[in-house]
């Protein structure tokens, strides 16, 4: 069984991609890299998928469900990163109403930080062929008032990122994915 953490690397155009969409790829190696350093083993495998193509219309997204859709009762979640690491604020969920309660007991547990709103839907190009088909899916909610600043911009460098707030979502990240992957069961579909 699957928890699939995931950003995807595609700086397409002027800009070097650092926050689209360098940042969610980078909390997703981080949240599994904490996971490691912490010695924690979940009763779930966590898996990174660093996408790409993602611009050209999902095409890495798309190749990869077709892979991997023949196991898709045991994907339990899939978690998508992509606007920004700015700021979090919380989850967009896309599942079932008793999804929705267990990850909203799981995002409790983020309140020393704040970041505990779970919004109405998951967006993700990435996720939307696993969703699409029940998988329950989650993306990082954050402040994007700036990031139209920097996007698909010669801005879009590394200078955007704030360092504690990309900590924040990594936290987030982190928190969510392995405690996800703990459970005794899977999320209800």
């Amino acid at each position: 069984q699957i928890v699939l953490v995931s950003g995807h690397l595609d700086s397409w155009d002027v800009g070097q991609g650092a926050m689209d969409d360098g940042g969610g790829a980078f909390i997703s190696w981080e949240a599994l890299s904490l996971i490691k350093d912490l010695g924690l083993r979940p009763k779930r495998t966590l898996r990174l998928v660093l996408w790409t193509a993602e611009e050209q219309g999902g095409v890495g997204a798309e190749q990869y469900y077709q892979l991997h859709k023949e196991n898709i009762s045991n994907f339990d979640i899939v978690m998508e990163s992509d606007e920004g690491t700015f700021k979090p604020s919380g989850l967009g969920f896309t599942g079932n109403a008793k999804a929705r309660d267990i990850v909203k007991q799981v995002m409790a547990l983020l309140q020393p930080i704040n970041v505990t709103d779970v919004y109405d839907s998951a967006s993700g190009t990435d996720i939307g062929f696993w969703m699409r088909d029940g998988v329950p899916g989650a993306s990082l909610r954050d402040d994007l008032s700036k990031y139209f600043w920097f996007h698909h911009s010669q801005g879009d460098t590394m200078t955007v990122q704030d360092p504690n707030q990309m900590n924040l979502c990594a936290a987030v990240w982190t928190v969510v994915s392995y405690v996800i992957a703990d459970m005794e069961e899977m999320l209800p579909r």
